[in-house]
């Protein structure tokens, strides 16, 4: 049967999944698993219960909450009922729950812990026409989203019949969820989403990778977030099993214990990985640990295009003594993983493959369902490491005179819930989406990503900085955890860094570097010159107007929970810009006093 709606997945996969797992998630030590007819069961036991509730087609149900199976069940439910999912993330401030909720007119919310419902709870209490909110986990004293599937059992046979007109009229145009982008230069907006935009998305998907029924993926990205959600219902629409991690901490041992042949994941999880893999052959001796960097520096050097034969003999004995052990880490079985949200580090890459564990980046947003272009292994040269990949084959994409990165096809966004200005900004009168994202076509094909647009920035002497390029080079040292390059209409290139304390805790112990805090750590003069010789090391390779010429080390450790970072790990320049006031107006204000802490020249 042909997909042309969200829900059909449930139908197409009877006899795809036949009774193997479609979604597992550990509970007490033991994967709890469901096939696909209980999966089915629950989406349409849960329609019936929002019908009996008094919801119609068109009212907005959310879901806030982490990765699990109930969050599919309610997709699926609020889906074929002609209802609009609005997926939030659990990590957002107060003041953007409010925003949201009532921004999209939302009408009752499922929540995945006690925590959130009693975020939200005083909230809710005050939105106009408010149906209900329902916990995934069960409590004592708040209502279970199972109170629902319960009255969805005793009212079946009422709606029943309404629900196959429901689903018959639903159209691939249709919007089935908005999602709110996560607001890093403002108020955040309502992606209106068709299930054509998603379902497009899929098929463009399918016909960069391929999977067979049976295989197994594991799943630790919001659900919430446009990425993980779309590549969820591709694993559906391939007849893969997904495992669901219990949460950050316990995701390289869900990987080990499941053995996935697939995830998806964030550069700075792959970074994190890879700091741990490093930290370890540091504590190696002797020949293992000189046989262990030999296969680093070895990995450093593979090229996608070709190696030659003397580098593949060498790289068969790093990858039968060395690099065997890294893929045993991360199960044994996995055959690709996919990047995306923000760039990722050639040197990663190249070390990756390197392993063999080919790692593909991938460039999309929210408004476009998400993936624009990716590389990928399903036709001959179609990786470039650097690169987002060529463009995927149902969407077009030009550049525009001023460099910007244009797109159109069948999974653009239907536009702004309530906002047809911003809708009219973003896609012009030929139906060209405006991403905001400075690139070009490598080779006439391969999609590059330089900055985001409304993020390069003017010195001023008149020369262009891109930050992001700057910031990614800065990033790939191992005492950096997050930076952010700032100069606009000043005369020189500055930075503000949160060090990676872990590793530089470490790095304090080997040299016999003693400090009572983080306070006391960052203004120690043996750490400021190890970071500005990893400043100096960058420098080398910007033109002299991008040069680090200051910087200064925060000791504040940046993240979504204090503000700092968006929910999918993007830098908020804004937030960041009003936090350091102080040390930037220190920074251009007091240039010739600014202590040895800022000083990289």
């Amino acid at each position: 049967m042909e997909m042309t709606r969200v829900f059909d997945i449930l139908d197409y996969g009877r006899d795809l999944y036949e009774s193997r797992t479609v979604f597992a998630i550990k509970q007490n030590g033991k994967w709890l698993e469901y096939t696909i007819n209980q999966y089915a069961q629950m989406a349409y036991n849960l329609s019936y219960g929002l019908m009996a509730m008094g919801l119609k087609p068109g009212d907005k149900v959310a879901t806030v909450s982490g990765n699990r199976p109930e969050w599919n069940f309610v997709d699926m439910a609020v889906s074929q009922a002609g209802m609009i999912h609005v997926p939030i993330y659990p990590t957002i401030s107060s003041d953007e729950y409010k925003y949201i909720l009532e921004h999209a007119g939302v009408k009752l919310i499922f929540v995945g812990d006690k925590g959130i419902y009693n975020k939200l709870q005083p909230i809710t209490s005050g939105i106009t026409g408010f149906n209900g909110l329902y916990c995934f986990q069960d409590y004592d004293s708040i209502p279970s989203w199972r109170a629902v599937v319960d009255k969805g059992i005793a009212n079946a046979h009422l709606y029943a019949d309404e629900l196959f007109r429901i689903k018959a009229a639903i159209k691939p145009d249709d919007v089935v969820s908005m999602i709110y982008t996560s607001g890093t230069t403002g108020v955040s907006k309502g992606v209106m989403i068709s299930h054509g935009n998603f379902l497009s998305n899929v098929e463009a998907c399918t016909s960069a990778f391929k999977f067979l029924p049976g295989e197994k993926a594991v799943s630790f990205l919001p659900l919430s977030h446009v990425f993980e959600r779309t590549v969820n219902y591709y694993y559906q629409s391939r007849g893969l099993s997904i495992y669901y991690s219990e949460g950050l901490a316990t995701i390289a041992d869900t990987i080990r214990e499941v053995k996935p042949q697939v995830f998806m994941t964030v550069p700075r999880m792959l970074e994190k990985t890879y700091d741990k893999i490093i930290a370890v052959g540091k504590d190696l001796s002797g020949i293992k640990k000189q046989l262990f960097f030999w296969a680093v520096n070895l990995g450093y050097r593979y090229n996608e295009r070709g190696n030659g034969f003397i580098y593949n003999l060498q790289l068969r004995v790093a990858r039968k003594l060395i690099f065997s052990k890294w893929r045993a880490a991360l199960g044994g079985e996995l055959n690709l993983i996919i990047s995306g949200g923000a760039a990722l580090q050639p040197r990663l890459m190249r070390i990756f493959w390197a392993a063999g564990i080919p790692v593909y980046e991938g460039y999309g947003l929210t408004e476009t369902s998400p993936v624009i272009a990716v590389n990928h292994g399903q036709e001959p040269d179609c990786v470039r490491i650097g690169t987002v990949g060529p463009v995927v084959k149902n969407i077009e994409v030009k550049i525009a005179p001023d460099g910007e990165i244009l797109m159109r096809g069948p999974s653009l966004m239907k536009g702004y819930y309530n906002a047809p200005e911003l809708t009219r900004e973003a896609i012009d009168e030929e139906g060209w989406f405006h991403t905001g994202d400075i690139g070009y076509l490598a080779e006439g094909r391969f999609l590059t990503i330089a900055d985001r647009k409304k993020e390069i920035f003017k010195l001023s002497n008149g020369k262009y900085v891109a930050p992001q390029l700057i910031e990614n080079r800065l990033k790939g040292s191992f005492f950096i955890e997050q930076c952010m390059i700032v100069g606009e209409n000043e005369k020189f290139v500055s930075t503000l860094i949160s060090p990676n304390f872990s590793f530089l805790h470490d790095w304090c112990s080997r040299h016999k570097i003693h400090f009572e805090s983080n306070d006391d750590l960052i203004t120690l003069p043996e750490v400021i010159a190890r970071y500005q010789k990893e400043i100096k090391a960058v420098n080398k390779q910007l033109s002299d107007y991008e040069q680090i010429k200051r910087y200064r080390l925060v000791v504040e450790q940046w993240s979504p929970q204090t503000g700092e970072l968006s929910p999918t790990l993007k830098l908020r320049r804004k937030v960041i810009y009003e936090t350091y006031n102080n040390v930037l107006e220190e920074i251009y204000g007091h240039t010739r006093n600014a202590d040895i802490r800022g000083v990289a020249e």
